[in-house]
This record gives structure tokens, C-alpha cells and sequence, in this order.
């Protein structure tokens, strides 16, 4: 889990939490087939391994790293929400 101590990083986190949350919801329901919810899941993976990469280069992340990162879940969002409504159960 991204460990970063900064206002930007606690967006992150409390993203990426809520991004899981959703995968997890759709596991539940049916929404998403085991397939679709390990691609989601690793997509969260990387996401969390770049953010903490970044921040790990020392004074937390910059404006165009945290843009970056949110481009990112932007996309992997989008990515949830499109997975859960393609009418595909498991």
C-alpha cells in the first residue's frame, strides 16, 4: 500500500482505497468475472508501485508526478466502471 506522508499522497491512498473498494463490490455482485477483476487489480498494483517509486526519490511527489498519478487512476477508473457495466457475469 502507498505509504506517503504528504496532503497530495492521503488523495492517493484514500483513492486507491476507494478504487478497491469498487473492484471488490463488483467481485461481489457478479459484475466482474475473475479475469477482468485480477486486470483491474493489477492495473491498482502498478499504480500504487509508481506512486511509491516517485515518492520515494525523496520530498514527496511533484505537480507533475501527482498530475501524472491522477491521469492514471482517472484511467483505471474509467476502466472499473466500464468493466462493471459490460453486461459480462461470472
Amino acid at each position: 500500500m502507498l505509504v506517503l506522508a504528504s496532503p497530495s499522497a492521503a488523495q492517493i491512498n484514500g483513492r486507491q482505497a476507494n478504487q478497491q473498494q469498487r473492484i471488490d463490490q463488483g467481485i461481489t455482485s457478479g459484475s466482474l468475472t475473475p479475469l477482468e477483476a485480477d486486470r483491474l487489480e493489477h492495473q491498482q498494483g502498478r499504480i500504487t508501485r509508481t506512486a511509491d517509486h516517485l515518492g520515494a526519490t525523496g520530498g514527496g511527489l511533484s505537480n507533475r508526478e501527482r498530475a501524472y498519478i491522477h491521469h492514471r487512476q482517472n484511467r483505471a477508473s474509467a476502466n472499473i466502471r466500464r468493466q462493471k457495466r459490460d453486461r459480462q457475469f461470472r
